[in-house]
Parts: C-alpha cells; sequence; structure tokens
C-alpha cells in the first residue's frame, strides 16, 4: 500500500445557514456552507451529553448552483469530499492563518418538502451526475474555459 492514500470525507448534517453563493473573477460559481453534525455521548457522571460539530464546506461549478437553489438554513443533507486546508496572511496582524474545509464532490439533499430536500427519497447531485464534466475534486487545477487555473486568491470568501 506504499505510495497510496485516501482523502475522503462523507458528512450528513443541517445547514447552520442559507448557502453563501459567489463567483470567481473567471465566473466559476462557488458555494460555502456550514454543516452541523451531532453526536451523542455518555457523559462521565452518566447523563446523556450532546456535542455539535460544525464543517465548513466549500462547493464548485453546479455543485455550487444547485446548493445556492435547493439548501436552506436547517436542512439535512448528505457531503462528500476531501478535505483541503488553506493558509493566508492576515491583513491587520500579519499572522499566517489556516482554514481546514471540505471541498465537496457529493451531494444528496434529504427530507422531504420544507426540509431543504425536494421530496422524500433525496435528491442527488454530484460533479459528473450534475450535468457537468468538470472533475470537482480538484477544481484548482482545472482551468475553466479559455481563463486561468483557479487559486486560493479567487475564493471570495
Amino acid at each position: 500500500m506504499a505510495g497510496k492514500s485516501i482523502n475522503k470525507v462523507i458528512l450528513i448534517g443541517n445547514l447552520g445557514k442559507d448557502p453563501e453563493v459567489k463567483y470567481t473573477p473567471q465566473g466559476t460559481p462557488v458555494a460555502k456552507i456550514t454543516l452541523a453534525t451531532n453526536e451523542r455521548f455518555k457523559g462521565k457522571d452518566g447523563n446523556w451529553q450532546d456535542r455539535t460539530e460544525w464543517h465548513n464546506v466549500v462547493l464548485w461549478q453546479r455543485l455550487a448552483e444547485i446548493a445556492g437553489e435547493y439548501l436552506k438554513k436547517g436542512g439535512k443533507v448528505y457531503i462528500e469530499g476531501r478535505l483541503q486546508t488553506r493558509s493566508w496572511d492576515d491583513k491587520q496582524t500579519g499572522q499566517k492563518k489556516y482554514m481546514t474545509e471540505v471541498v465537496a464532490n457529493d451531494l444528496v439533499l434529504l427530507g422531504g418538502r420544507g426540509e431543504g430536500g425536494e421530496h422524500a427519497g433525496g435528491s442527488r447531485a454530484s460533479g459528473a451526475s450534475a450535468g457537468n464534466n468538470f472533475d470537482q475534486s480538484a477544481p484548482e487545477e482545472h482551468a475553466p474555459a479559455g481563463g486561468p487555473a483557479i487559486t486560493d486568491e479567487d475564493i471570495p470568501f
């Protein structure tokens, strides 16, 4: 197994707020969502406790458009993707800052009407099945038609 590695994330959770959809200078849609997952466990005192973990998720191209159109605060969603850490220099302090986020390549809307999904069975969209041939797993390596490659500086948030 030398040389082989896996970077895969699967999340099922609820949106903390409506998706934020923006566009790169080249016109590529990108959406940012926050997803809450919950864990229930017994504490040292024997009582049940709940813990919520918040995840930053980025969706590109057609997935971003779908998220902006169909996802709403509180809606349940299945996300599949990979972890990516990016860094930048804070303009005020000069310190290097880091953010780890999930770059989604698959999205399934869960729940019934009014719960952020189209219908009870859910609706699936992925890089290939969302109506394009753009490889969602590596957006920074692909240039939009006739444009330069997308870099971290192009992300509008």
